[in-house]
C-alpha cells in the first residue's frame, strides 16, 4: 500500500457551490481521491473532474481509506478544526501530512446573519452527544449557539430550558445557513413544544438564556436540596454543601485529571466535581443500591452524562478495572479505610492527591495516625482542617443556631522525592 504523503482538509464554507480558494482548487486539482458526504460532493460538481471520489465512511474505516492513495482530500465543515473532521485527522496524522484550507462556518456565518459577535456565544455541539449536556452550559443572561443532529432538535432543547428553570429562554434557528432559501426564525418555548414543527437537517440553534429560576448552579456550592435523596430526605448521604465547598477546594479539579470518588453515596460531590471541571473524568464508586439509583438521577439531572462515570461496588474490588487515578477522594469506606488508603497511597502517581472526609471518631483516630506517618515525610504534602457549621433555625420565634457535626478533612499531595 502506498504510504500517504499529503492530506488535504478542506472547508467548505456554508453555500449552494463552494467558494474555494485558489490554494484550495490546486489541492483538489492534485487529489487523487477525494472524501466527502454526498451533499458535500455535490457543492464540488462543477470542480472535480477526473478524481476519484468516495462517500465518507465512518470513522473506524476513514483512516484505511485514505491509506489507499498518497494525495487525499478530506471534505469538512467551514473550519474543519472547529467541532469538525479535521480534530480526529490530526490525532491520525502527522501534522506535515496535513494541510487545511478554512472557509466560513456555519458558526461565523449565524452569528453575522444576527450580527451577535462570536466572542459573546458559547458554542456547544451536541452533535452525536446526550442532549442532557445541554444543563452543564445554561446559564443566566448568557446566548448558546448549539451545533445539533436529530436527537437534540429545537423541540427537545425547549424542554430541556423549561425542565431546569429558563422557561422565559428564547431559541432561534437558522436553516439552509448561505443557500438562497435560507430562514432564519425566533421561537419562544411554548411555541415550540405545543405546536409541531420541521426543521432541515441544516441548521444551527441560538438558545438566549435569561434568568435562571430553577437547580441548575451558576457558581459552585449547589443546594442540598436539589440532589436526589430518595427516601433518605435530607438525611441523603450526600457531603453538604458548606463541606462539600471544601472538598472541592482541596481537590482543584483539573483538565485531563482522572478521579475516583471512593463512597459516592448519592453523588454530592462527584455531581460538581464533573460539573465544574467538563475536561476531566470522575468515576464515582458506590455499593449501596438506593443510594447508587440517586446517583445515576442526579447525573442525569445535572447533565454530567459524558465524564462522570458511575461504578457499582465496593472498592478496592472494583478499582482493579477503572483507568488510574492521579486524584482520589474517599467519602466513604465501610471500616477498611487502612488498608485502602495504605494501597492507593503506594499506587498514586508523583502530584497525585488523596483527599478524605471523615465525622465518625473511629475514622479520624485513623487518619489521625496516616497523617501522623506521613506530615513529617518528605515525600507527602499533608493538610488536615475541620468544618463545623451552625446553621439558622428558629426556635420560639427566634433565631438560634444549630451545630452540626464536625467535619474532618485531610489532603494528603504524594511530592516527588530526590
Amino acid at each position: 500500500m502506498q504510504p500517504v504523503k499529503i492530506i488535504s482538509v478542506i472547508g467548505l464554507g456554508v453555500a449552494e457551490n463552494a467558494a474555494l480558494s485558489a490554494e484550495a482548487i490546486s489541492a483538489l486539482n492534485n487529489a487523487q481521491l477525494v472524501i466527502g458526504s454526498a451533499r458535500q460532493l455535490l457543492t464540488l460538481a462543477n470542480i472535480l473532474t477526473t478524481q476519484k471520489t468516495a462517500h465518507l465512511p465512518k470513522l473506524n474505516a476513514l483512516k484505511a481509506l485514505i491509506e489507499t492513495a498518497s494525495s487525499v482530500v478530506v471534505l469538512g465543515s467551514g473550519d474543519p478544526l472547529y467541532y469538525g473532521i479535521g480534530s480526529w485527522l490530526s490525532k491520525q496524522f502527522t501534522s506535515s501530512q496535513l494541510h487545511f484550507y478554512p472557509a466560513i462556518s456555519s458558526i461565523t456565518q449565524a452569528c453575522h446573519s444576527l450580527a451577535i459577535g462570536q466572542q459573546d456565544v458559547t458554542v456547544l455541539s451536541l452533535h452525536g452527544r446526550p442532549l442532557n449536556k445541554l444543563k452543564v452550559a445554561l446559564k443566566a443572561n448568557q446566548t448558546l449557539l448549539l451545533l445539533t443532529d436529530k436527537h437534540s432538535q429545537p423541540s427537545n432543547i425547549a424542554e430541556v430550558c423549561l425542565e431546569t428553570g429558563f422557561d422565559q429562554a428564547e431559541i432561534i434557528v437558522c436553516e439552509r445557513l448561505g443557500y438562497s432559501d435560507q430562514k432564519i426564525s425566533r421561537f419562544i418555548l411554548d411555541a415550540l413544544i405545543n405546536t409541531e414543527h420541521s426543521f432541515d437537517a441544516l441548521h444551527v440553534s441560538f438558545v438566549i438564556c435569561h434568568q435562571n429560576q430553577g437547580y441548575l448552579p451558576e457558581f459552585p456550592g449547589i443546594k442540598d436540596q436539589y440532589f436526589e435523596t430518595g427516601e433518605l430526605g435530607s438525611k441523603g448521604m450526600i457531603s453538604k454543601r458548606e463541606v462539600r465547598l471544601a472538598i472541592l477546594s482541596l481537590l482543584q479539579l483539573q483538565k485531563e485529571d482522572l478521579l475516583w470518588d471512593i463512597g459516592a453515596g448519592c453523588g454530592g460531590v462527584s455531581v460538581e466535581l464533573a460539573y465544574w471541571q467538563p475536561k476531566a473524568t470522575v468515576y464515582a464508586i458506590e455499593h449501596h443500591q438506593q443510594r447508587f439509583e440517586c446517583l445515576l438521577k442526579n447525573r442525569e439531572k445535572f447533565g454530567v452524562v459524558s465524564n462522570l462515570k458511575p461504578i457499582f461496588g465496593r472498592a478496592p474490588e472494583q478499582l482493579s478495572s477503572l483507568p488510574a487515578a492521579n486524584k482520589i477522594f474517599i467519602g466513604g469506606s465501610d471500616g477498611e479505610l487502612p488498608v485502602l488508603l495504605a494501597s492507593l497511597w503506594q499506587a498514586l502517581p508523583e502530584g497525585g492527591k488523596i483527599v478524605v472526609s471523615a465525622v465518625m471518631e473511629s475514622t479520624k483516630s485513623q487518619l489521625f495516625d496516616f497523617y501522623s506517618l506521613r506530615s513529617d515525610n518528605e515525600d507527602c504534602q499533608a493538610e488536615t482542617l475541620q468544618v463545623a457549621i451552625n446553621k439558622g433555625a428558629t426556635l420560639a420565634g427566634q433565631l438560634i443556631y444549630r451545630p452540626a457535626l464536625p467535619v474532618n478533612l485531610f489532603s494528603f499531595i504524594k511530592r516527588k522525592t530526590s
